[in-house]
C-alpha cells in the first residue's frame, strides 16, 4: 500500500453517556466476517474450525473456487450475507464500458465466486500522488445488514446497497452514472486558492456522454467526500476500514503529505471523523491538530473496546501517537441533527509510540533511514485491558527501526511514561496488525521476519525468516496462523509457543491482503486472484 470548513463544536452534543445494551452489544455475526478483524477489537483471529493446512491452485486441491481480480489488490476480502467483497483495480475489466485505470470494488457470490455487481470509480487526475496509478481500491469494506460501507479510491465514504442496482436505484444518491463516468480531460482549469491547486469534484466528460449503469453496477445510497466535505488532502491511496458503533461510523481520513513528501497541504484537516451511518452527515472529529506532524499518511483504522465498563475508541495517528477517545453516544435524527455543528471527540489518553523521535519540522527527515519520526499503519488491537500496536519508521521514507508495544488501556491522560507495559524490537519497518490469542502475539514485519511473542512479558518465543516483506497481517484460526508476503509466499504456522511450520506455498503473485475465514472457508487474495479454500470441498 504504497498505498468545507469545519463547523464549531456543539457543547450540548454529549460525546459520552450511558449507552443502552442495544447500542453496545455486538451483532450476532454468525459465521460471517463482516469487517476486518474480530468484532470491534480488530484482533486478527477467528473461531472457524476445520480449515486446511494447505491448498494447491494448480491441481485444485482444497479449492472451492478461484476468482480473477485485477492486477493490484491491496484490500482484504470481507464475507457477509452470502457475498464476498474485495477491492482491486481494473486490470481485468469485467464490463466493456469500464476501460482504463479505475478503482474497482467487487461483490462476488460466496458459493461460486461469480460477479454479482461491481463499483467502478474513475481515478483522481489532479495529481498522481492523490490516487496512485493502478492502485485500485485498497480500502477494506465493513458490512452491516444490507449496507456496505467503504472508502473509495477518490477519498469518498460510500454507503452501498448490498444488492447493487439489480433491485433498483435506492437512497438519496441517484447520480451513479456521473460518478462512474471518467472526468473531462479537455484542459478545464483547476480551482486555484492562493498559490495552491486544490482538489476538485468530477467534471463533465469531454464528449458530454455519461456511462449508463446497469444491474451489474453498484447502488450508492449516500456519499461523503473527505476532500470536499472534510478538507483533507489524500496521498497515494485512501486506505481505511470503517468501524461501526451504534448509529455512527468511525474512520481515519488518509490525510497526508503532498507530492513533495515534505509538506502537509491540509494542516487543519481531521485525522479521525465520525459520520451518521444512515445519512453520511459529519457528526464529530478529533481535536488534536496532529496533521502538521503526519510524516506520510494517516492509514491506521480505529478500533473499539470496553475498558472498566465504558467503551473507548482507539486510534493510531500518522504522527506516531496512539489515542483513546470517548465515542459519540447521543443519537439525534431528522432536522434537529442536520443543523448541529460538528462536535469534537473527547480524548481519554494519548501514548507517544516513539517519544525520542523528532517532533517538529518532521519532514526534513524524509528519506533518512537512521533518524526520523515514526508512524503506524496497522490497527490497534485490544485484548484484556491492553492495546497491542506495531509501528516505527516509515517503509518508504523513514528510519529502519520498528517495535511491537503493549499499552495499558486502563490509564488516562498522557500515558507515554507510565502506560508502556513492554516494548519488543522488530527487524525492520512494519505494516501489519498484530494477532493476539492464548497469551501469544503474532506479528510480521518488513525485515522478512515473523515473530511469536509472549503477550504478558513481551519476550520472544520464536521467530522465522520469511520470503518477502509482510504487508498483510497474520490471521489466527483453527490452531493455525496464516500469512502471505510480497514475494507471493503463503505460510501456515501452528499457533503455539513452539515453532512449527505446517506449510509454505508459492502462489506466484505478491500478497498485500490479510487472509480471511468465514463459514468454513479460508479466503486468500493475491494481487491477481482470490482463492476460496475449503478442506476437501465437494
Amino acid at each position: 500500500m504504497v498505498m468545507s470548513p469545519m463547523r464549531q463544536s456543539l457543547s450540548c452534543l454529549t460525546l459520552y453517556g450511558c449507552l443502552t445494551a442495544e447500542v453496545w452489544n455486538p451483532r450476532a455475526f454468525a459465521a460471517d466476517q463482516p469487517q476486518w478483524g474480530e468484532a470491534w477489537s480488530r484482533n486478527m483471529i477467528s473461531t472457524e474450525r476445520g480449515l486446511p493446512e494447505s491448498f494447491d491452485p494448480k491441481t485444485g486441491r482444497n479449492l472451492k473456487w478461484t476468482a480473477k481480480l485485477g492486477t493490484q489488490t491491496h484490500s482484504t476480502p470481507i464475507i457477509a450475507g452470502g457475498r464476498v467483497y474485495i477491492g482491486t483495480n481494473n486490470g481485468e475489466p469485467r464490463d466493456p464500458k469500464h476501460q482504463g485505470d479505475r478503482g474497482v470494488f467487487l461483490c462476488l457470490d460466496e458459493e461460486t465466486g461469480r460477479l454479482r455487481w461491481q463499483l467502478v470509480v474513475p481515478k483522481r487526475d489532479e495529481d498522481a500522488y492523490m490516487d496512485w496509478p493502478n492502485m485500485g481500491m485498497s480500502s477494506t469494506a465493513t458490512v452491516e445488514d444490507d449496507r456496505v460501507y467503504l472508502v473509495d479510491n477518490r477519498g469518498a465514504v460510500l454507503c452501498l446497497d448490498a444488492n447493487g442496482l439489480a433491485n433498483g436505484n435506492d437512497g438519496p444518491f441517484r447520480d451513479e452514472a456521473a460518478y462512474m463516468t471518467p472526468p473531462s480531460t479537455n484542459g478545464t482549469p483547476r480551482q486555484v486558492i492562493g498559490a495552491e491547486t486544490r482538489p476538485e469534484p468530477l467534471r463533465p466528460p469531454a464528449d458530454g456522454k455519461q456511462l449508463q449503469p446497469g444491474p451489474l453496477d453498484a447502488d450508492i445510497l449516500w456519499k461523503f467526500d473527505l476532500v470536499a466535505d472534510a478538507g483533507i488532502w489524500p496521498h497515494d491511496a485512501a486506505h481505511s476500514s470503517i468501524l461501526i458503533h451504534g448509529n455512527y461510523i468511525y474512520l481515519n481520513t488518509a490525510n497526508g503529505v503532498d507530492n513533495t513528501h515534505k509538506r502537509i497541504r491540509a494542516p487543519d484537516a481531521p485525522s479521525l471523523i465520525v459520520l451518521d451511518k444512515h445519512t453520511g452527515r459529519l457528526v464529530a472529529r478529533d481535536d488534536e491538530h496532529l496533521a502538521p506532524e503526519v510524516f506520510h499518511n494517516t492509514w491506521a483504522a480505529p478500533s473499539l473496546a470496553k475498558v472498566d465498563g465504558r467503551p473507548l475508541i482507539f486510534f493510531c495517528g500518522g504522527n506516531g501517537v496512539v489515542y483513546a477517545f470517548e465515542p459519540v453516544a447521543r443519537s439525534l435524527r431528522g432536522n434537529e441533527a442536520a443543523t448541529l455543528p460538528v462536535a469534537k471527540l473527547k480524548k481519554v489518553f494519548q501514548f507517544d509510540f516513539d517519544p525520542n523521535a523528532p517532533k517538529t519540522n518532521v519532514h526534513r527527515y524524509s528519506s533518512n533511514r537512521r533518524e526520523s519520526p515514526s508512524n503506524i499503519y496497522g490497527m490497534p488491537v485490544f485484548d484484556r485491558d491492553h492495546l497491542y500496536v506495531a509501528g516505527g519508521g516509515d517503509l518508504w521514507w523513514g528510519k529502519n527501526e520498528a517495535w511491537l508495544k503493549c499499552i495499558d488501556a486502563t490509564k488516562t491522560g498522557d500515558i507515554t511514561t507510565n502506560g508502556c507495559v513492554w516494548s519488543y524490537p522488530l527487524a525492520k519497518h512494519v505494516m501489519s496488525t498484530p494477532a493476539v490469542m492464548d497469551d501469544l502475539v503474532f506479528i510480521a514485519d518488513c525485515g522478512r521476519t515473523f515473530h511469536c511473542v509472549d503477550a504478558k512479558s513481551g519476550q520472544p518465543l520464536w521467530t522465522h525468516e520469511i520470503k518477502g516483506e509482510a504487508w498483510a497481517s497474520p490471521l489466527v484460526a483453527d490452531g493455525k496462523v496464516y500469512l502471505g508476503t510480497r514475494s507471493g509466499s503463503f505460510y501456515v504456522f501452528a499457533a503455539s509457543r513452539e515453532k512449527k511450520v505446517l506449510a509454505e506455498l508459492e502462489l506466484g503473485n505478491p500478497i498485500s491482503a490479510t487472509a480471511t475465514t468465514a463459514n468454513g472457508v479460508l479466503y486468500v487474495a493475491t494481487m491477481r486472484d482470490l482463492y476460496a479454500v475449503q478442506k476437501q470441498p465437494k
